[in-house]
């Protein structure tokens, strides 16, 4: 059962990072960085971003959700808000989200505080989802133990009769959360492990640059 993976390496030379030629403000980095994975391509979704949350258990825990919206305020994703990390970021406002874009040998690691967006910013966005993943938002109990996969499938064939020539409205344990950040840093990988990374922090209510060792 054992694989050894010492020697499984990948050489990063696609880059650099000059303190000098990044913008004053993170969100300003971020939009031109995502810009450019938009552009050069190789990342199917480059909006799918790796969120971990506090467990009620003490434990930290990590899963992919997608990136929706992103402006000056901060990270726009959306949610059961009962799921597991609906009740752990209820409780534990300090979360961590993270891209990585291989084809650019890039990462972004945010720290920041998450909050819920306004029911009108969760209804705008549920009114433009396609109907069956409006549906969906009403089928799972996410994060509940379930008997099996039927139990998913026969509800979702029975809302659809429902709802075959109705609106479907927002439910209220569904929505939108922002991550408003604290410290971004931008990775970029470089030959010999020896990678720039460049972090962003606020101090007196002023974004701060600066290097940090690889």
């Amino acid at each position: 059962m054992n694989r050894d993976l010492h020697d499984f390496r990948q050489t990063y030379v696609k880059g650099e990072l000059l303190i000098a030629d990044m913008s004053d403000h993170p969100m300003q980095q971020f939009a031109a960085w995502y810009q450019e994975i938009e552009k050069e391509g190789g990342v199917k979704e480059p909006n799918a971003m790796t969120l971990a949350t506090l467990g009620e258990d003490g434990f930290p825990k990590s899963r992919i959700v997608l990136l929706k919206e992103y402006d000056q305020e901060g990270f726009v994703f959306y949610t059961n808000y009962e799921s597991e990390k609906g009740v752990s970021m209820a409780t534990h406002a300090q979360v961590g989200i993270s891209f990585f874009w291989a084809s650019m040998e890039r990462q972004v690691i945010i720290k920041g505080n998450v909050s819920k967006v306004t029911p009108e910013r969760s209804d705008r966005y549920f009114n433009a989802r396609p109907k069956d993943s409006q549906l969906g938002a009403l089928v799972s109990d996410q994060s509940r133990v379930i008997e099996n996969r039927e139990v998913l499938e026969d509800t979702m064939s029975a809302l659809k009769a429902k709802y075959e020539s109705q609106d479907i409205s927002r439910p209220s344990h569904w929505g939108g959360y922002v991550v408003e950040p604290v410290s971004v840093e931008f990775w970029q990988g470089r030959p010999s492990r020896l990678h720039d990374r460049i972090r962003y922090r606020i101090e007196d209510q002023k974004w701060i640059k600066e290097r940090l060792a690889p």
